[in-house]
């Protein structure tokens, strides 16, 4: 009989899996996209006319904004930070223009609800992070360091203007929005809204052409 034990069974190496964090993922603003593509032809026929009501408080609601932002300049420049009413404030009107924008571009089909609460989703939404503390230099210059995204942004605009006017006769035709016309008018639309959070004061964080696949 033999005394060697028994043999054991080879013991395999452990494997540690790490979850990869999607570029632009952890941007203080950033889009939730669960939009299904389909479009309503009837709809998306008579877009233009469907979101005249939605213009209208928008242009209302961004005077209101110009003057705040104003306001909020000096006070986050004394503080270091951005007040909580101030921050939820504007937070709310660039969310609400997030959604109208996705709809207005076809990259979302439902009619957008007329505020910027987050009591209500929708298939294109902003997530923004409550206020951090920023450097005064930053706050100082805010307005001339966003230049060269203001400029990005704006073409940008031109591409979403792009993918909106294509994509209305192909929504009209298939009833549904080509994701990859979708994906890049997301992307678009993303970096506008972090430049224009930047603009406001809501992060410091700059606008990142990084953005995570929806």
């Amino acid at each position: 009989m033999s005394d060697l034990p028994p043999e054991q069974p080879p013991v395999e190496p452990e494997v540690t899996t790490v979850a990869a964090l999607e570029p632009g993922a952890d941007h203080p603003i950033r889009l939730i996209v669960s939009d299904d593509l389909k479009r309503s032809r009837l709809t998306v026929f008579f877009r233009l006319l469907l979101v005249i009501p939605h213009f209208i408080l928008l242009m209302l609601w961004s005077i209101a904004v110009f003057f705040v932002v104003i306001v909020a300049w000096f006070t986050a420049l004394i503080k270091g930070r951005l007040p909580d009413g101030m921050h939820g404030f504007l937070a709310s009107y660039l969310r609400y223009s997030t959604r109208l924008t996705a709809y207005w571009n076809l990259l979302a089909d439902p009619y957008p609800p007329f505020n910027g609460g987050t009591n209500v989703t929708y298939p294109v939404d902003l997530h923004v992070e409550p206020p951090q503390d920023q450097r005064r230099w930053t706050i100082l210059l805010r307005f001339i360091l966003a230049i060269p995204a203001q400029i990005l942004a704006w073409v940008f605009g031109q591409v979403l203007g792009i993918i909106a006017f294509l994509g209305w006769f192909v929504c009209i035709f298939m009833g549904r929005m080509p994701k990859g016309m979708r994906d890049l008018g997301i992307y678009c639309l993303r970096y506008q809204q972090q430049t224009y959070g930047y603009l406001m004061l809501l992060t410091e964080r700059y606008p990142s052409l990084a953005g995570p696949t929806p």
